[in-house]
Formats: C-alpha cells, structure tokens, sequence
C-alpha cells in the first residue's frame, strides 16, 4: 500500500489559514493554544455530561471556543486533492 501523501492535498480558506496554520509558530504558542483547546473540551464535557447526540456537544465547544477568543468555523467544507484534482469534499465539525 502506498503511504506516500505527496500527491494529496486540502483546501482551506484564506481566512482561516492565515489566522491559524502561518508557519513559524512558536511551540509555547502551539502549547498554549491546545491548552486552550482541551479546557473548552473539559467544560463542556463536565457540564453536559454523556448522552446527548454529537452535534449538541459540537455546538456548546463552538460557543466555549468562541467565548475565548478563538476563531470557530462549524461543518466547513474542505476540498480533498489528488493530483491537484478536486476528487472530495470532507466537512470538518469544527475548524
């Protein structure tokens, strides 16, 4: 089986990459992001609890991101390349 990912590739908007992916962030700055990330993650975990659908805990993470400053975009479609051709569409739950 070929591993080699070369020849596949995403699209993501402009918008987003350029808040977020710009390389040359700093390993505290990575570290403190997904700090960030996991105790959004915690709180809503605790205050919800287990037994509700997927999308319910989706929606209550996109509110606590938002609520610390992060910049969240909900079911975005990525474009998925082979070859540089277009051959999917994923859609992220959270961005």
């Amino acid at each position: 089986m070929n591993t080699d990912k070369s020849e596949i590739g995403f699209s993501i908007d402009d918008a987003f990459e350029d808040s977020i992916l710009k390389p040359g962030y700093s390993t505290g700055a990575l570290n403190e992001l997904s700090e960030k990330v996991i105790g959004c993650a915690y709180k809503v975990s605790n205050s919800l609890g287990s037994g509700f659908l997927e999308k319910v805990y989706e929606n209550a993470l996109a509110i606590e991101l938002r609520k610390n400053g992060m910049l969240v975009l909900q079911q975005h479609a990525i474009h998925v390349l082979y070859d540089g051709v277009v051959v999917g569409e994923y859609f992220a739950d959270i961005l």
